[in-house]
Order: C-alpha cells, then structure tokens, then sequence
C-alpha cells in the first residue's frame, strides 16, 4: 500500500503541476499552413494589399501603353509566323523592355491575390501536418529584419521590371542642357511644347496583305512606345514671354525667339509643360531618378544571372567531385584551390582588357570566378551524404549515377547552396558596381549605379545629388540581400528554429 500511495500522490502532483501551468500548445499550431498570417497578422497582408492597389494604379495610369505592349507582342507573333525577315528589320531590343514590364504589371497582382486567396483558404482549413519547407517558411516569417527586406528587393526588382511605365524621362536624353544640367532635387521647370516629333518618324511600308498591314502596325506601336505616347518634342527654357505671334524665351545667357505656329498648344495658355526632375539632373540635363530606375535593371539582373551561374556550375562540381572521389575529386578540387588562390578582381580586369568590356562578358567573367566556393560547400556535404543508408540503399537497387546524383545528392545539398547565393547576390553587385565606377563595367551611356557614381565624383562637393542617390540605392541593395541571407540561414537550419 505503501508504495502505491506515494504513487498516488507523486501522479497528483504532476497533474496538479500540468494543471497550474497551463494547457501545452498543441503541436499542429506549430506547422499549420497558416504561416503568413499567423506570424505577421498585418504586416504581410497590408503589404499585399498596399502592392496590389501600386501595380492596379500604374497600370490604371499607364492603360494606353500598356495595351499597346500587348498588342505589339501579338502582332509580333503574327508577324514572326508570316514574315520572319520583315519581323527583323523591325525589331529593336529596346521593345522588350515594354514587353517585360506589361506582364510583369498583369502578372504581379493576379498571384498576389492569388496568394492571398490561397492562405484565406488554408486558415478556414483544419491544421495539418506540416513539411520541412513550411517550417522554414514559417521560420523566415518570424525574422521580420529579413521581411523588411524582402519587401524592398521586391520594390527595387518591381522597379526595375517597369521601368519603361515608372520612369518619368528616357534616362539617355540630353535635353537642352544650358537649362537642365546640375539641377537640384525637386527642381521644376517649364519646357515649350513643340510640333516637331520627339523621335524620328519611320516610315511605313507601301504595299497591300497581311504582312504590309501587320509590319505597318508593329511600326506604329513601336514609335508610339519608344516616344511613351509622348510624340512632341519639349524644349525646356528658363523663363518665356509672348509677344504678338511669337514666344520669346531665354536658355541660360541666350534669348531666342520662335514662333507660335511651331509650338504644338492650341491657345496661348498650353503651348508650354512644367516638368519636376525629383532627384534632379546630371552634367548633360539627364533625370537622375529616372538613370537610377534604369540602372536598377542592369544592377540586379548582373546579380542574379551570375549568382544563378556560378551557384549551378558550383554545384555541379561539387556534387560530381564529391560523389566519384578520386582523381576526379583530386583534379577538380586542385584547379578549385589555384582559382581561389588567384586574385578574382585581378582575374576579372585581365580578361576585361584582353576581350573588351560588354555586359555579357561582365556576366560570364564573374560567374565563372565565383563558383568556387558553392563547390567545396557541396562536395563537403555530399561526402558526408553518400555514406548515408538512402544512398547505399539507392545504389544496392542498382540506380544510376546520375539519377542518385539530380534525385537523391542534389535536392539534400540546397540549403548551403541557398544561403550561400543569398549572401553572394550583395558581392556581386558590389563587385559589378566597382567594375563600372572604374570604367571597366557597364559602359555610358547606358545607366549602371556604378557608372553614375562615376560620373558624379568630380563634382561630389558641389553636385552632390548625382552620386549619392545611386550609392544609396547600392547600399540598400546589399544590405537587404545580406539581411534576407541571414534570415534563410536561420530558416534552414534547425538548430535556429529550435
């Protein structure tokens, strides 16, 4: 009796503890498919909702252009399948921009409500067991460093993607610049409205059928797209007056005159525009925000194409070198050990100068100098992996290299590999800005932060605004990709998530 009393009183103690502390939190909360909002219960939905109505009012503002786009794509289309040839002497790369940007603007909203619809649904749901990938998820939720950053990578790329829709002047025109050059922010000034075109006009084709009229009509979109629906040209001007049949008007110390009949208003009162330059105005009168918007393109495409590059070549010797072993592991990790001895910055200028400096060499030369260290992260990983009891199975049921290599080896290596391109994307950017601002990168007068800072630094003292807004827009790039670096890691690994 004696024992099964202390029994008796030893149970009720414990459940009188359990009952004095509370209920345990069930376990599914922990992996329910809730994630976005369960951790941040407005701060990611509001941000969502703030997104969406961004990109409808763009697209609102913007409808004429954007329909336009969508009609050159389709006609292009049309055009290639009838007359490839005539499609070519047409085409210019410049047109993609509005290409890109016009599904992009359709294609954001519809996921994002997509999203939001989709994590409604899973709240009203009962909770499940969770997979790794929503653990990580609902970890990197809980980081909200790391979701503060993401949401401006998402700006800054969204920026970049609509461009050709956001940005309030081309970023190459050189616009009387007696008037607009070494302009301060928030500078507005009044530019005359001309008859004149703001582009050259090109001609249509002569001629009748279905490729004439469809050549004809990819022609006129394009001019349309390439003047943004703007097709008179401005002549910016310092002050002006009307007198009689003419307009009077000063440029810097010149006065000019000009007719009213060559201006394109219909009255007196509209034959001029005001135009605000928000970040203001270079050497040569060029919007500065509208060159950083621009440059944000060049900027974060060279940091992903090389990231996305260097981490799959890594990879892939990693894997290979880790898994066959022996002279293979020796040879590769050898010619590993000289490029990572080898000075990268000085190995980049070397085949710079040897092949000229385009932006597709800039890609391939810094993918091929930053795979290293993504391979001896594999390799050290699939060392320890092909001793596991999944691969001696795989291989004891008579699979093939490759299919235990992309099946098994691979997916089990993407947390290093993840972290590692997150952290590399904010190098990268550093790296091709240095390049630019030394005159080896991106070349004028196509926009790079890089190269604007460069233009900017002699007259850093007095003009400050020409280096300091793409070198903020540089410092905030590399930090939020390290931030989100920071919270991946966190996310995959187990150890952080408790």
């Amino acid at each position: 009796m004696f024992p099964k009393t202390i029994s008796t009183d030893s149970h009720s103690s414990v459940n009188r503890e359990d009952r004095e502390s509370g209920p345990p939190a069930p376990l599914t909360d922990n992996t329910s498919g809730t994630v976005p909002f369960n951790v941040e219960k407005k701060g990611v939905p509001l941000f969502i909702l703030i997104s969406i109505v961004a990109f409808l009012l763009i697209l609102f503002i913007q409808a004429d252009l954007v329909l336009i786009s969508f009609r050159s794509i389709f006609t292009a289309m049309a055009l290639v399948l009838s007359a490839p040839e005539a499609f070519r002497e047409i085409f210019t790369l410049e047109i993609i921009e509005f290409w890109i940007g016009a599904i992009y603007i359709v294609a954001v909203p519809v996921i994002l409500a997509f999203i939001v619809r989709k994590s409604f649904r899973k709240k009203s749901q009962p909770a499940k067991e969770s997979s790794l990938a929503k653990m990580s998820l609902k970890a990197f939720m809980q980081h909200t460093i790391a979701l503060y950053a993401s949401a401006i990578i998402f700006i800054l790329y969204s920026a970049a993607f609509l461009a050709p829709f956001i940005a309030p002047f081309s970023p190459y025109d050189q616009q009387d610049f007696l008037v607009t050059a070494y302009q301060p922010p928030f500078s507005r000034l009044d530019a005359l409205l001309l008859k004149e075109p703001k582009n050259l006009i090109i001609p249509l084709q002569r001629g009748r059928g279905t490729t004439i009229r469809l050549a004809n009509s990819l022609i006129s979109d394009f001019q349309v797209l390439k003047t943004r629906n703007e097709p008179n040209a401005i002549r910016f001007v310092n002050k002006y007056r009307i007198e009689g049949n003419s307009v009077i008007y000063r440029q810097g110390m010149r006065t000019k005159t000009i007719a009213l009949e060559e201006l394109a208003g219909a009255g007196k009162n509209d034959i001029a525009v005001t135009r605000t330059f928000i970040l203001g105005t270079d050497q040569y009168g060029r919007d500065i925000l509208s060159r950083v918007i621009y440059g944000s393109k060049i900027s974060l495409s060279i940091g992903f194409l090389v990231v996305l590059i260097s981490v799959t070549l890594g990879t892939l010797i990693g894997v290979s070198s880790g898994y066959f072993g022996g002279w293979i592991d020796a040879v590769m990790m050898r010619i590993v050990d000289v490029l990572i001895a080898f000075p990268a910055l000085f190995l980049i200028l070397i085949i710079i100068a040897t092949f000229g400096n385009s932006i597709y060499l800039i890609v391939i030369t810094l993918s091929f100098t930053g795979w290293m260290g993504v391979a001896r992260i594999v390799r050290s990983q699939v060392l320890s992996l092909k001793e596991q009891e999944f691969i001696l199975a795989a291989k004891s049921l008579g699979l093939s290299n490759m299919r235990i290599i992309f099946r098994h080896l691979a997916p089990n290596t993407l947390t290093p590999v993840i972290i590692a391109a997150t952290l590399r994307i904010g190098s990268i950017i550093l790296t091709e800005a240095g390049l630019s601002f030394l005159g080896l990168g991106v070349q004028p007068p196509t926009p790079s932060w890089g190269n604007i800072i460069n233009e900017g630094r002699d007259s850093l003292l007095n003009y400050w605004w020409i280096s300091t807004f793409p070198g903020i827009a540089i410092l905030t790039t590399v930090v939020c990709f390290n931030l989100v670096g920071d919270g991946v890691r966190d996310a995959l690994d187990p150890r952080m998530r408790g």
